[in-house]
């Protein structure tokens, strides 16, 4: 494999949630009862006429713009053509040769070194219905067609993509853009982010192009990374056999870890595309894009920057803290309210997080503010509890939503800081421990420690750790 290197190009298609969708005034819903928000005009009756909804053009040129691309000022619906039980119509509305946004791209960085992936287009769509095998071991499938007119983005990018992690950095990146301009909720267990991968293999250092595949069938961008280091070991066998790579669309068998045929590539000329007659060209004015241009909010890379130069944070904590727009702004809630930015930084990175994850929430169904974390913040700073017992009330803060100061009443968690009942403590744990107060006198600093865990043991974690220091280190 080190003889080869691959050519990879992803195709995503983005669900946009708009009100309606693509062509019709049906509700844009996931998760409705099969075959309930769909019209004549989204299951392809005879006699109806599409008509474009304005959310989808808007949204497409904020992603485009987003993405660094050249917004045409004409662009056109086609038809593309091709019969499956799931698409009423037997064709599909879509853009071939003239899209609405063409030459963007995106910077991307994978052990330490950034990469510029280029983005060939990003054009218009409407998704097709949805098929269901088998279910209850029935032998038939069923069609769930609410999904059918549904708004698309379908963002294709340049051949640039050399490895599985790239891959997966762009994957990720372009997640974090289109949340950030909030035309998705790009959730890929919903359907709403789906990715098709495009790979071929050739000699190291050379620019052919071999017969590519398509990878399909891909639920998690850890699935496609899979899927790609599968299809890249298959190909630089093939090839070093003396073989040749067919070109065909193959799908990712998640449970034996490979990629399996499906049948031959399609070709652009298969989909007989043609202007749709029943749908206007499209005219964009520069006062339109630059209006959108203005309306578009601060992007993961420029708010990352301003984190490092505004609140003193490392560029791997501000990388992780404006991954997520809602993470970051719910730390900047924080940051701007307290006195320390980077010890907010390390609760939001570690304990919130790490709940967020352990509980499988999204950041904005937390039910813990970013006023309360502040709160809980000052408690520390006043003495009232300690740092170990703020991370007990953390957690009931966020499993709850109640204030800290509420929590430490009633829980009794306020922090021990009375000199003479601690110093009567530290005296029962020296007197009960001769053998480490003398290991500690004799240089060894784990002694120390282990009094003190002796102390925070006896008062259930509630002493003041500064005082039980100097109290212990007066007394021994």
């Amino acid at each position: 494999m080190d003889n080869y290197e691959a050519v990879i190009g992803l195709e995503v298609h983005v669900e946009l949630h708009t009100k309606t969708k693509a062509f019709c005034s049906c509700p844009n819903e996931f998760g409705k009862e099969p075959n309930t928000n769909v019209c004549p005009i989204c299951l392809g009756l005879p006699g109806v006429l599409p008509v474009i909804n304005e959310a989808l053009l808007e949204y497409a040129i904020r992603a485009g713009l987003a993405l660094n691309c050249e917004i045409a000022a004409f662009s056109k619906f086609d038809r593309k053509n091709y019969y499956y039980p799931d698409l009423p119509k037997n064709y599909q509305i879509s853009q071939y040769d003239l899209p609405l946004c063409r030459n963007g791209y995106l910077d991307i960085e994978v052990n330490g070194a950034t990469r510029r992936i280029g983005i060939t287009r990003v054009h218009m769509e409407e998704d097709a219905g949805k098929l269901v095998h088998g279910e209850g071991g029935a032998d038939y499938s069923l069609v769930d067609l609410n999904r059918a007119g549904v708004p698309l983005l379908e963002i294709v990018s340049e051949p640039d993509i050399r490895t599985p992690e790239e891959a997966k950095a762009y994957l990720e990146k372009l997640k974090s853009i289109l949340s950030y301009i909030d035309v998705s909720d790009c959730k890929m267990e919903e359907g709403s982010l789906r990715c098709d991968a495009n790979i071929s293999v050739r000699p190291a250092g050379t620019d052919i192009l071999n017969p590519k595949t398509e990878i399909k069938n891909m639920n998690s961008f850890r699935a496609v990374q899979r899927a790609l280091e599968a299809e890249i070991k298959r190909q630089c066998a093939v090839w070093a056999a003396g073989g040749t790579v067919e070109s065909e669309t193959r799908a990712w068998d998640e449970n034996k870890g490979t990629t399996v045929p499906m049948r031959s590539k399609e070709e652009a000329s298969d989909y007989r595309y043609f202007p749709d007659p029943d749908l206007v060209p499209i005219v964009i004015s520069p006062d339109r894009v630059s209006r959108i241009r203005r309306e578009l909010p601060e992007l993961p890379d420029a708010r990352a920057r301003r984190f490092t130069s505004e609140y003193g944070l490392s560029a791997y904590d501000a990388g992780v803290l404006t991954a997520s727009r809602a993470l970051a702004d719910f730390y900047e809630a924080c940051a701007r309210n307290y006195r320390d930015p980077k010890l907010v930084s390390n609760w939001v990175t570690g304990e919130f997080l790490r709940l967020v994850n352990a509980r499988n929430l999204e950041i904005r169904d937390v039910k813990l503010t970013p006023a309360h974390l502040v709160e809980m913040l000052e408690l520390i700073d006043k003495g009232t509890i300690s740092g170990k017992i703020a991370k007990t009330v953390f957690e009931e803060m966020f499993d709850t939503g109640k204030r800290a100061e509420e929590i430490v009443k009633e829980k009794g968690l306020v922090q021990i800081s009375d000199e003479g009942e601690l110093s009567r403590i530290v005296e029962e744990v020296v007197t009960a421990n001769p053998g480490v107060v003398a290991d500690y006198r004799n240089g060894k600093e784990k002694a120390f420690a282990f009094l003190v865990g002796q102390v925070m043991k006896a008062t259930k974690g509630k002493a003041n750790p500064q005082l039980v220091n100097r109290l212990l280190k007066e007394r021994i």
